[in-house]
């Protein structure tokens, strides 16, 4: 068993909360993220999970037994992790073989298993020929998968990674994204990963847990996070969105006034509404065909950018509101200054 339970955990230094009376069970065989910006308290705790922090209060449980709690602490050594650390954390004077074998002899499996576990674990990772190279014979990517390969290679009950990906370039993140996801899948452990990239954490999570200012925000699937934010703060965070102040909601009709006096129809509130703004992804926003009448949004283009599959425009819509508008790439690209009439899909106008 893997679950893991946090209970009323707080961490704090000094007069700084880390995090702050933190609830949540993480399920057996799910992949979870920790989104945020730094100093968001996500890292503080995977840390306190991973017993390399005491919690100031609550208590955790890993698999059903409590490792830390009132006066109780389990050390990391003691609660059958695996790791892989953002700085990659392999030894420079062991071979790649060595590397991989090391938590093989903590744990005390039998030395005639050493070599075909781990020479099975680098077959998975795609370093099947590398076992008797050193680190400094590898790129980084190679260094991550040997990180990847150590920290499963004695079947843990739980991994914990830490913003693994982010000493990688672009197209290296990208593929040990999909090496993560596909070893998730085939070994089914819980796995714990921390990031402040929002696609990263939407691609590979079963769940994400938004944190800012060491508290919880939001939690749900990727796709919730993305359709009903439930702040302006997990609005902006889970990928491009247009925020703007409503001036009045009458809920009754499902009908805001926006500061510039344009009404729109919007879809019914998923969660309490308590900052008044209306949220509407860019890529939602198209162009008034001739005689759309509902949900238009007049304004003018302030900006194009042409990137290739789209076009991204910013429009200014009055009063001092803009906002950013993506659409297929068309020949006929607008210009800046040339006016325009937006449509709004009514399902895609979401009141927090």
């Amino acid at each position: 068993m893997s679950t893991i339970e946090l209970k009323g955990v707080s961490k704090n230094y000094g007069n700084v909360a880390a995090v702050a009376d933190l609830d949540l069970v993480i399920d057996q065989g799910q992949f979870v993220t920790f989104l945020g910006p730094s100093g968001s308290g996500k890292t503080t705790t995977m840390r306190m999970i991973a017993g390399l922090e005491k919690p100031s209060k609550g208590s955790i449980a890993i698999g059903g037994r409590v490792v830390s709690g009132e006066g109780f602490f389990v050390p990391t050594y003691q609660r059958q992790l695996g790791m892989v650390f953002q700085s990659y954390a392999i030894w420079p004077h062991k071979t790649v073989e060595e590397n991989v074998a090391f938590p093989l002899q903590q744990r005390r499996f039998s030395k005639g298993d050493h070599k075909s576990r781990v020479q099975s674990m680098l077959e998975r990772v795609g370093l099947g020929g590398y076992a008797k190279r050193y680190p400094s014979q590898l790129s980084g990517g190679q260094q991550q998968r040997v990180s990847l390969a150590r920290a499963l290679v004695a079947e843990p009950a739980v991994v914990l990674f830490d913003e693994p990906l982010s000493n990688l370039d672009a197209k290296l993140r990208d593929s040990m994204r999909d090496l993560l996801a596909e070893m998730h899948r085939s070994f089914g452990t819980t796995s714990v990963y921390v990031t402040h990239d929002q696609e990263e954490a939407m691609v590979l999570s079963d769940t994400v847990h938004v944190m800012n200012h060491g508290r919880l925000m939001q939690s749900g699937r990727p796709e919730d996070l993305y359709e009903s934010p439930a702040s302006r703060f997990v609005a902006d965070f889970i990928g491009a969105a247009n925020t703007l102040d409503v001036a009045e909601f009458n809920q009754a009709d499902g009908i805001v006034r926006l500061r510039n006096n344009v009404s729109l129809k919007v879809a019914p509130p998923v969660h309490p509404v308590r900052e008044n703004i209306v949220v509407i992804r860019p890529h939602r926003i198209s162009i008034a065909a001739d005689g759309e009448v509902e949900n238009i949004l007049p304004g003018a283009v302030r900006t194009a950018s042409y990137l290739g599959d789209r076009c991204r425009y910013v429009v200014d819509i009055g009063a001092g509101l803009s906002v950013n508008v993506e659409v297929g790439h068309s020949p006929a690209r607008l210009r800046s200054g040339q006016p325009i009439r937006l449509q709004l899909p009514r399902d895609a106008c979401i009141v927090i």
